[in-house]
């Protein structure tokens, strides 16, 4: 039977995307621009529509495949000036990756800060912290890529996960619910009278009523209570959700029907393979092109109900074709590209790549693409590093040219400074490094004030960039400047031009900052 003919299967659809692209390289729409935000859902079972036939390659340089990868990503475009992001803009942004890694490293930003800031530039971080705290939520916690934030549409898609918590969860937590049943039942109690509560709050509670304590160190040496164990099992379960995070990047524990929307709530039941084809379609459409290893790692579908599942789903996307088997040069295969692929003739974009960035997050696939051989070294003894603790990829057009080690100063006089640690020109990367070193500069003050640090230090030593050093102003001192806690994600509300009065509150260095501006962002040598 011809594909085109084949009667349209149904599947469950992920989150639309902000943007539908072909193979010629153009786009309907950019990544800043929100994509639809309609009514349907990924829990909405509907027909996946078979794409008119034109013509696609059957095989792609690796060249090409990069491209490909790029623009899935949103990477593959120079950022624009302007006013600054808003809450469209940031919003489209996480409808295209489909979620945000959430990690408890704090040396920088919170790594899901960073993606928006790669792509879209300097932005208000409290427009994440809306979309997953308030109401209407348009983002929600759950173990996607690891913890992650997913478009609350991606919540049914995972239901699998959370009933089959004793393949997916580690030890003390897939079995906390028998083995602390008196504490299960308080904190029940408490979410359902209390909620939104924090774990801190909770075991302060229990304490209180004689049964908090029972701490255990036998999770990878964490001092963990009875309580939170409890807690992080019903959160794993989906009993119980995040309404948010605290000041102190708290997770806030609260009942489902008090946080997801009613349409999630209602959505009728995702079976495995259906939730597991809505998963791996949502994977490939932010990979590109992709190979199996890779629409497996996105949302970590490697055990379990997965192993057959996955390999079923990319057939289905296939026979279906929303998924085009091609072959990339030099490469071992299979690759599938999704049929919305853009093949862009060029990438010119720049930008500073956390380590939990999905661009990054499979390590082969980046060695592969990319040429970048490219590990976390932060639970690395400091003596056997190789680049540094906490070392993001600079992406220059469509190569990786450099990595930096950073770290916000915070508490350093005269408002904060960006450390540049280390910073390495990768051996192979091609263009001068002069020009890398230029715009690497420009990257390093743009994140500077987003951050609200007043300058950017670059060590004498560990550095095979020396050009880096020097001095630069900062090139739109008019623009607004957001001075954030961008450590926890909240959002301090003011900018440019406020004064401490107008922000309640407001300490004397919050203050400073507000006055400051962004006129100069000083970057200087140790030497």
């Amino acid at each position: 039977m011809d594909v085109r003919s084949r009667p349209a299967r149904p599947a469950v659809r992920g989150p639309p995307s902000g943007e539908r692209a072909d193979l010629t390289g153009s786009t309907a729409t950019d990544v800043g621009g929100g994509g639809h935000h309609g009514t349907v859902t990924a829990a909405t079972v509907v027909s996946t529509p078979v794409a008119p036939a034109r013509a696609r390659p059957d095989r792609l340089s690796r060249a090409q495949a990069r491209r490909v990868a790029l623009a899935a990503q949103g990477l593959h475009r120079a950022r624009t000036g302007g006013s600054g992001p808003g809450l469209r803009q940031v919003t489209a942004v996480v409808r295209r990756l489909g979620l945000l890694q959430i990690d408890s490293v704090n040396v920088l930003a919170r790594a899901h800060l960073m993606p928006a800031f790669s792509r879209l530039g300097p932005y208000d971080v409290g427009l994440l912290d809306r979309l997953s705290s308030r109401t209407p939520r348009r983002l929600v916690e759950a173990w996607a890529h690891e913890a992650s934030f997913v478009p609350v549409e991606t919540w049914p898609l995972l239901a699998w996960r959370r009933r089959a918590v004793r393949d997916h969860a580690w030890g003390s937590i897939a079995s906390a619910a028998e083995r602390h049943p008196a504490e299960l039942a308080a904190v029940r109690a408490i979410l359902a009278e209390r909620g939104p509560v924090t774990s801190a709050q909770v075991h302060a509670l229990l304490a209180e009523g004689g049964a908090g304590g029972r701490p255990a160190t036998d999770e990878w040496g964490w001092n963990w209570s009875a309580a939170k164990r409890v807690l992080e099992h019903l959160f794993f379960t989906g009993e119980v959700v995040s309404a948010g995070r605290s000041a102190q990047f708290e997770r806030r524990y609260d009942l489902p029907e008090r946080v997801l929307p009613r349409s999630v709530l209602d959505a009728p039941p995702v079976t495995d393979a259906e939730a597991i084809r809505g998963l791996v379609e949502v994977g490939a459409r932010a990979h590109g092109v992709a190979t199996l290893r890779d629409l497996r790692d996105y949302f970590r579908l490697r055990r379990g109900v997965t192993n057959a599942l996955v390999p079923a789903a990319v057939r289905e996307l296939v026979e279906d074709g929303v998924l085009v088997p091609v072959e990339v040069e030099g490469l071992r295969g299979p690759w599938y590209l999704h049929r919305d692929a853009a093949l862009p003739r060029r990438a010119d974009g720049a930008a500073l790549l956390s380590p939990f960035d999905p661009l990054v997050f499979e390590r082969t696939r980046l060695e592969e693409l990319f040429g970048t051989t490219y590990r976390i070294e932060i639970y690395v003894p400091a003596a056997r590093r190789v680049h540094g603790y906490y070392v993001l990829p600079f992406l220059e057009g469509e190569h990786i040219t450099a990595r930096v080690d950073l770290k916000a100063d915070r508490r350093a006089a005269g408002g904060g400074v960006l450390r540049v640690q280390s910073a390495h020109g990768e051996p192979a990367a091609p263009g001068d490094r002069g020009a890398t070193a230029h715009r690497l500069a420009a990257e390093l003050r743009a994140m500077a004030g987003w951050l609200g640090l007043a300058d950017v230090v670059v060590a004498p030593a560990g550095t095979s960039l020396p050009s880096l050093r020097g001095r630069w102003a900062v090139a739109d001192a008019g623009a607004p400047r957001w001075r954030r806690d961008v450590r926890h994600g909240r959002d301090d509300r003011f900018s440019q031009g406020r004064t401490r009065a107008d922000v309640p509150g407001a300490g004397p260095r919050m203050a400073e900052g507000v006055t400051k501006g962004a006129a100069i962002c000083r970057v200087r040598d140790m030497t």
